[in-house]
């Protein structure tokens, strides 16, 4: 707090940011201070007279709230997040679905694997892993869910015994479901 004397004022830094040590000022800052005082004072009281000034009675139409306006800003902006948000969201969930084709393909591969050492000899068809065909003397199946020879964007998988890279080729075409193709329509076998 401010201390008077005839020659200076003290100023102890408390309530006003200071550090609480002592600084001296001259004694022309005394009238400085007391008319910044009186502007700070002022200041602080008219938010609380202009907030009184607003309270609507009862009998008044002013009434508080947002306007129509307002309220359509908010909705825009909250749609144009949204678009930018979900389409990165939608561009990772299909992203995620790609690698989890190439993934199945493995895991074909290993329950093809499973037939032929049960039976000898590779599958005609990838159904064959599902439903027990009638020249599989020794299956022990069934080694694959209906869902496990669809991959994640609904298209079968391709399957081909004997294959062109080997004993039998299983295919993934991508999100297309067709062959060729870039990014998320790339094609991938199990040979790669």
């Amino acid at each position: 707090m401010f201390k008077h004397s005839r020659f200076e004022i003290r100023d102890w830094g408390f309530g006003t940011g200071g550090t609480g040590r002592e600084r001296s000022r001259p004694a022309a800052a005394c009238a400085t201070e007391s008319a910044d005082t009186a502007r700070l004072r002022e200041a602080r009281a008219a938010p609380a007279a202009l907030a009184e000034s607003r309270i609507p009675n009862p009998g008044s139409r002013l009434q508080l709230g947002f306007t129509l306006i307002e309220m359509m800003a908010v909705l825009v902006l909250i749609g144009v997040v949204m678009a930018i948000v979900g389409g990165r969201v939608f561009q990772n969930f299909q992203n995620a679905q790609y690698k989890a084709g190439v993934a199945q393909v493995h895991s074909i591969e290993m329950k093809v694997q499973a037939y032929v050492l049960d039976n000898g000899s590779a599958p005609q068809s990838l159904n064959d892993l599902v439903n027990r065909p009638g020249n599989a003397s020794n299956w022990n199946g069934p080694y694959a869910k209906p869902a496990d020879v669809k991959d994640p964007f609904g298209h079968p998988f391709q399957y081909k015994a004997p294959g062109d890279h080997g004993d039998f080729d299983i295919v993934f075409y991508g999100k297309d479901g067709a062959p060729g193709g870039d990014g998320l329509n790339k094609d991938t076998g199990n040979w790669e």
